[in-house]
């Protein structure tokens, strides 16, 4: 029996011509081919059964979950990883926009001439700033639009406080003043603003936005820290340039909480449960330092941002926006630094102090960003405030 390895005429195996069919000298078969027949023959052992394959499905699905959600809370990169290795500025164009907005004279009424054109414009101004003891008023609504259901906590945390109402020093006596709101965006990382935010008279931050070892972009002094009591700093170090400090109600047991730090009276065991983070016992000033905000200030920023939000009903502002409108009541100009979530960037940092990336504020439902973004912008546009940053 003849055994023919190739079909063609010659072979392609070897590129010898086929033997005569009358010869019956048996072939030995190539060795590629013979591979190509073992391959062939165990084929089956490169395919997965079912169940390996629903297992490896899961592994790998999991896997590409993980891939999405974790990112955001590894560094950036190996350079942002590297503590404070900025040498030069991000954007000098900024900077210098900056340093000549401080070499002018201050410009009284500045923030109410350019608010007039805005149709919000009405909501902004002569707002009370904090709550005053000798102004008692029937409340209407709850925190943190109010202090329904509060009074009496009310009443004995304003006992605690030998100045509630304005300071001497932030009062409005007819000297111009300037506010910068230093916000905790990535942004802010960088910029070299310090020494300018330093300048300014009035300088806000927000609950525990470190300033020990950010001098160089975050500036060293603080005028007004803007607190809620799980977000006011744990660090002493935090407070030694600090004058003031202003809580936020957002629930009632957050006078008693003020209270507490006050009187340097420790609050039970059982009120601290009813906080969603561990909260400090002691802050570091004197009880003259402390105030507490005017809930309407949080009731009108949030009824502006109702004409820029989509969404229906009752939203909470967040202290940045907050503090911005705050600040309109306080100075005559107004500046912003570390504004503005660059969500077109989601790599990029989400705080100046941490590497956090952008993307972890896809999970943020509490507050409605994209309506702040818009309000904010339209003061810029109309030359309310001024954006240092550029994020906005």
């Amino acid at each position: 029996m003849v055994t023919l390895n190739c079909l063609s005429v010659e072979d392609f195996c070897d590129g010898s011509a086929l033997l005569p069919e009358a010869a019956e000298v048996p072939t030995r078969t190539p060795a590629r081919h013979k591979q190509g027949v073992v391959i062939k023959n165990n084929s089956r052992d490169f395919f997965l059964s079912r169940s390996d394959n629903l297992a490896f499905s899961l592994v790998l699905l999991i896997g590409c979950y993980l891939v999405i959600l974790i990112p955001a809370y590894f560094p950036v990169d190996k350079a942002a990883s590297l503590s404070n290795d900025y040498r030069h500025p991000k954007d000098l164009v900024l900077l210098n926009h900056s340093a000549s907005l401080l070499s002018v004279p201050c410009q009284p009424r500045w923030c109410l001439n350019h608010l007039k054109p805005l149709s919000c414009s009405p909501g902004l101004i002569d707002i009370p700033v904090f709550v005053q003891q000798e102004r008692p008023m029937p409340w209407d609504r709850s925190p943190p639009l109010g202090l329904q259901g509060s009074e009496k906590l009310l009443a004995l945390a304003l006992a605690s406080l030998p100045q509630p109402g304005l300071p001497p020093s932030l009062r409005r006596d007819g000297s111009c003043r300037r506010c910068i709101v230093v916000g905790s965006g990535g942004v802010l990382y960088g910029s070299h603003l310090g020494s300018h935010i330093d300048q300014y008279d009035i300088i806000i931050r927000l609950n525990n936005a470190p300033v020990p070892g950010f001098e160089r972009d975050a500036g060293s002094r603080t005028t007004i820290r803007l607190i809620y009591p799980e977000g006011a700093p744990s660090s002493a170090n935090e407070y030694k340039k600090t004058t003031m400090v202003a809580l936020t109600v957002f629930k009632s047991l957050d006078l008693d909480w003020l209270i507490s730090v006050i009187t340097k009276q420790p609050l039970g065991f059982w009120s601290k449960m009813w906080f969603w983070k561990e909260v400090v016992d002691d802050i570091p000033l004197k009880p003259e330092n402390f105030r507490i905000l005017h809930p309407d200030i949080i009731h009108k920023t949030e009824q502006v941002l109702q004409k820029y939000s989509l969404k229906q009903g009752n939203m909470v502002p967040t202290l940045g926006a907050s503090a911005v409108v705050m600040a309109l009541q306080l100075c005559d100009q107004v500046s912003l630094a570390g504004f503005g979530y660059d969500m077109q960037h989601p790599e990029a940092r989400l705080h100046y102090y941490e590497t956090i990336r952008m993307d972890a504020m896809k999970v943020q439902v509490i507050h409605d960003v994209n309506a702040e973004k818009l309000f904010l912008r339209d003061l810029v546009a109309a030359r309310a405030v001024t954006d240092l940053t550029g994020a906005l």
